[in-house]
């Protein structure tokens, strides 16, 4: 295989425009035999006899009554072909209200820490009314916040250096077993009484109707941590022992339950469990080379500590989302688990009084036009296929829910040996990447014109409390190994993102070189046996229509700063991992391969190449990495900008060119979580490069042509183009 057989699916994905979104108001029809797959448009239906024959298992079914009336000219959505993902509201009682625990790092500047408790407040008006909220906020110490108890502020302080058990985190809650640790649901039944501030959890969680007024204050009144720090010291930052403490008190009544604890660091732990680097500043924080010598003293305690706290969270369906707002690394490498396993979020901000970090910490809560937030909890997926497939893996921010189907294939991609994963938090824009293989030809031979099918189904809970079954089934035919269909069924983009995917989960583990060597090898594979040529001659090299920008993609992944960490830190590798491997195809894409578009007064905007050729001095350049937002002007134009001729009456035209790129941008961060990085530059700019750090090197500081020259040893697309017809025609990889 050149490319591993592989799917990218959206659960979550908004169908409104297709005039699908509208959920089902009954129970799905689930086959009783062993796959439990649900009904769906290729199932064949008799409706004489009011039964239906599973395509993935074989089991002959009785429909339910209410499918008594079908015809074929009548039949329900979940039957019909242009219905292939459908969606159903289950009959269980609603859920618990979702649950907001706010961890906040009080080791930060007063600056800092005042836009902080700026945009907590104004969050705290985004949430459903009968949301739960809870507050812990940290430094040397750790403070539980009761906010069931109105006459004075009252917190439970937990010791920074030490690493808690469970049990003793409960039990000096007062939470340990009782009655009172468990939960009511406010406004869940007609009749039941609203929470009380008494005991037990009630104390430190409530509905925001009830405690906004009391958490404002107490955020309002949020100093920065008291315990003085040295001038060659770092503060003492407990944020080990501040996440312990929110997953135990989490865990003690809200078992699979959608809650969200959200992690708002400032700066590196230095101080108990998760320690990321000592408190002395003479001690640097580590860096890539440290980790590859492996002299990075803490990096492996610390990365396994946060790992085992993944690992909790995980399995209660709890999500753990990362705000870090610091020049400096604060230990994303090491916490990178927490926000993998359960995909949470996670935003890179140089301090919490940015618009990076200010606006992507607004768009957390955004609401669908029912006024719901644009998330799912606790959510499950489960893949089933014809006996055909067998399927490999997931790659994405998910974790095994270790269940072993006959559908389960023996070689593993990324988080493999299961069919059913679970994702946590979900949200309309939530992409996984689930490989397949065919089975062995011993096992089982494929008939002509024979289909392999796959359904996905989805479990979550919404946020309006119901619980929610999303289900698609989709349908391939099978071909020869040398048929042409298998050609013109190549889709290049879900291509180059799959084989990123796969890419970056190997690089998690392996040496970069042979990762690099490995998508290397598969791009010669599939070009030798999906290009034309007449063996050893490289001029007669050619790709088809379907393969060209294959390539191109390959050259740029390799340059990335997914798989090259040079001039990278550990946090912000770890950063740009996590977002390649939650976004879908045409975000994936631009993460890959940016798109450059050239403003010039001789026409209308246009893309150009990403190529050192497109950077001249009278043209202005907006280019998108999906990270950061970049408006480049040439040398000429900012001259005239300087010269401010765009004020002047008689040079409009100029005004206009000006101004078109920044209108472009804006548009361009309308719907992007997290907020890019906006950057406006000139020529010879310290920022021009991150355009010169992407761009193709066509023209370098050794070679002389049109456009700039970028001072760079990389090898440009042309020369890797060369060598890759060169070996595809030779026949060797």
């Amino acid at each position: 295989m050149v490319v591993p057989i592989g799917a990218l699916y959206t659960p979550l994905k908004d169908r409104s425009a297709l005039g699908t979104h509208q959920p089902l108001g009954y129970e799905p029809v689930v086959c009783k035999g062993s796959c439990r797959a649900i009904l769906n448009p290729y199932c064949q239906i008799d409706p004489r006899g009011r039964v239906w024959n599973c395509p993935f298992c074989l089991q002959r079914n009785q429909l339910p009554p209410q499918y008594g009336d079908i015809t074929p000219h009548s039949l329900p959505p979940e039957l019909l072909q242009q219905y292939t993902t459908v969606e159903y509201i289950l009959n269980k009682p609603p859920t618990m209200p979702p649950v907001f625990l706010y961890v906040v790092d009080t080791c930060l500047d007063e600056d800092d820490l005042k836009a902080l408790k700026d945009s907590l407040v104004v969050s705290l008006s985004l949430l459903p009314p009968n949301a739960l909220v809870g507050l812990i906020t940290f430094g040397t110490m750790a403070q539980v916040h009761e906010l069931g108890y109105n006459e004075c502020p009252k917190s439970h302080v937990f010791r920074g250096s030490k690493e808690y058990p469970t049990k003793q985190i409960q039990e000096m809650l007062g939470l340990a077993g009782g009655a009172g640790a468990r939960p009511q649901a406010p406004g869940m039944k007609p009749g039941q009484p609203p929470m009380q501030g008494g005991s037990g959890i009630q104390r430190f969680l409530l509905p925001i109707s009830q405690c906004e007024f009391t958490i404002t204050t107490i955020l309002e009144q949020l100093q920065r941590d008291p315990w003085p720090v040295a001038h060659d010291k770092r503060p003492l930052r407990c944020t080990g022992t501040a996440l312990n403490v929110a997953v135990s008190l989490l865990e003690t009544a809200f078992q699979n339950t959608g809650a969200h604890i959200l992690l708002f660091s400032g700066g590196a732990c230095t101080e108990g469990p998760g320690l990321v680097v000592g408190n002395e500043l003479r001690e640097p924080i580590r860096g890539h080379s440290d980790i590859e010598k492996d002299s990075a003293k803490h990096a492996k305690k610390a990365a396994k500590f946060y790992e085992g706290l993944a690992a909790r969270v995980a399995e209660r369906g709890h999500v753990v989302d990362i705000f870090a707002g610091c020049l400096d690394q604060v230990g994303l490498m090491e916490m990178k688990k927490l926000a993998n396993m359960t995909n949470g979020f996670m935003v890179l901000s140089d301090s919490f009084n940015t618009v990076v970090f200010k606006q992507s910490f607004i768009r957390v809560f955004e609401k669908d036009q029912d006024g719901f937030l644009q998330m799912g909890f606790n959510a499950t997926l489960e893949v089933q296929t014809t006996k055909e497939l067998k399927v490999c893996g997931l790659i994405g921010p998910a974790v095994s829910n270790n269940k072993k189907a006959p559908c389960v294939g023996e070689t593993e991609i990324g988080i493999g040996g299961t069919n059913a994963w679970k994702l946590c938090g979900i949200t309309p824009k939530t992409t996984v990447s689930i490989h397949f293989e065919v089975a062995a030809q011993q096992q089982v031979q494929p008939g002509p014109n024979s289909r392999g099918l796959i359904q996905f189904v989805t479990m979550y809970q919404h946020s309006s409390g119901q619980y929610r079954l999303r289900v698609t089934t989709i349908a391939r035919s099978f071909a020869d190994t040398n048929s042409p269909d298998i050609n013109a069924s190549f889709d290049q983009e879900a291509a180059a993102v799959l084989m990123a995917r796969i890419g970056v989960f190997k690089a998690e583990n392996d040496n970069i070189a042979d990762v690099l060597r490995w998508l290397d090898r598969m791009l010669i594979r599939l070009c030798q046996k999906f290009a034309d040529y007449r063996k050893d001659d490289p001029m007669s090299f050619q790709l088809a229509e379907n393969f060209s920008i294959y390539p191109q993609f390959m050259f740029h992944l390799r340059r990335s700063q997914f798989l090259q960490v040079f001039n990278n830190s550990p946090d912000e590798t770890a950063y740009y991992r996590h977002i390649l491997n939650g976004e879908d195809v045409n975000n994936s894409l631009i993460m890959i391969q940016p798109t450059l578009m050239a403003y010039t007064l001789n026409g209308p905007p246009e893309p150009v190449l990403l190529d050192s050729v497109s950077i001249k001095p009278d043209s202005i350049l907006l280019l998108d990495t999906f990270f950061h937002v970049l408006i480049w002007h040439g040398e000429t134009i900012a001259g005239w900008r300087k010269a401010k001729y765009h004020e002047q009456p008689e040079y409009v035209n100029i005004k206009e060119l000006l101004e078109t790129p920044k209108a472009d941008a804006q548009d361009l961060l309308l719907d992007r979580f997290p907020i890019p990085r906006y950057i406006d530059t000139d020529q010879g700019g310290s920022q021009a490069r991150f355009l010169l750090s992407k761009v193709n090197p066509s023209n370098t500081h050794q070679s002389f042509g049109a456009g700039a020259a970028i001072p760079t040893d990389d090898v440009s697309l042309q020369v890797f183009m060369e060598h890759l017809k060169k070996l595809s025609v030779s026949g060797s990889t």
